[in-house]
């Protein structure tokens, strides 16, 4: 690491700052990037490449934690200038052919799709680079060494370069050293899959620092993985009473608002940063993702 330097870029999702980064090394054999971040931030994150020293077309290698649009959203802008784009096997016909995706996206979001995230391009599959579970890519003089962490997405990777790893959504969302929470949105919710990845992580000894995608830089990495396995727990069991009662999600969604504001300032949530962590991590869409988690563990 010591010839590599990693930029935070703030995308100021949605003009607010501290929602969603990317990250930028700065390399002996050029920049690469970790994350993208929505097509709606591009030019946000081209401003943040710049200041770094470079241009959009300087960069050939991508990597991404899982297809989310929040964290991938704008990788095809960078494939369009021939850039390699490294990714979960799971994710790979998703980027190769966007279609289902975008459809699936457009049916959530409906009009303020193209304001949230943009649009979606296809990559073609020669560009597109997937990576099996412990493998290794070497650029140059980096090796990124992926574990494949599901829990939050089926199609997610948790990237490790020398002591440090760039987390995606597995190690949760922590903003200016708040609470630790889960972002859970559907489809893949599984808690279980996610306290297996949090153990991966866990077991990794030689690693002293994450950057999480929703917010930064933690060092305190044990203390950061017990919070998350608390919340997760938490966030799950506030849910299921009202799956077994057989309620909607609309019908849950005010009181789990609630529980999801008090959560937030008991565990030391500063006022400002409110706008922040709803960014990161809607409200509406963890109640729906944790509602779908109950229905699929009930049909097991």
């Amino acid at each position: 690491m010591e010839d590599c330097k990693v930029h935070i870029i703030d995308l100021n999702f949605l003009g607010a700052p501290n929602g969603i980064a990317a990250f930028l090394l700065d390399t002996p054999e050029g920049p690469i990037l970790v994350e993208t971040g929505p097509h709606s931030t591009l030019p946000t994150l081209e401003k943040g490449i710049n200041k770094a020293g470079y241009k959009k077309e300087d960069i050939q290698h991508v990597f991404i934690s899982h297809i989310h649009l929040d964290h991938a959203g704008a990788a095809w802008c960078f494939a369009e200038h021939g850039a390699k784009i490294y990714l979960h096997p799971f994710g790979y016909r998703h980027m190769n052919d966007p279609s289902k995706l975008l459809a699936s996206a457009k049916m959530i979001y409906q009009d303020k799709m193209d304001f949230l995230w943009g649009t979606l391009k296809p990559i073609p599959d020669n560009q597109l680079v997937t990576v099996e579970h412990e493998e290794t890519i070497t650029i140059g003089s980096c090796l990124f060494k992926a574990h494949h962490t599901p829990g939050h997405a089926k199609h997610h990777i948790a990237w490790q370069m020398e002591d440090i790893i760039f987390t995606g959504d597995v190690a949760g969302v922590c903003i200016n050293d708040g609470p630790v929470i889960p972002p859970c949105p559907p489809p893949d919710i599984n808690v279980e899959d996610w306290l297996n990845s949090i153990d991966i992580l866990a077991s990794l000894k030689d690693v002293h620092t994450y950057y999480l995608t929703h917010l930064g830089k933690v060092t305190s990495i044990e203390a950061h993985l017990t919070k998350l396995r608390k919340s997760i727990n938490e966030y799950a069991e506030f849910v299921k009473p009202y799956f077994d009662q057989n309620k909607s999600v609309q019908d849950m969604l005010p009181e789990f608002r609630v529980f999801v504001q008090n959560y937030l300032t008991t565990h030391g949530m500063p006022k400002e940063d409110a706008i922040a962590y709803e960014a990161a991590n809607p409200s509406d869409m963890s109640a729906t993702g944790l509602m779908r988690y109950w229905s699929k563990k009930s049909m097991q």
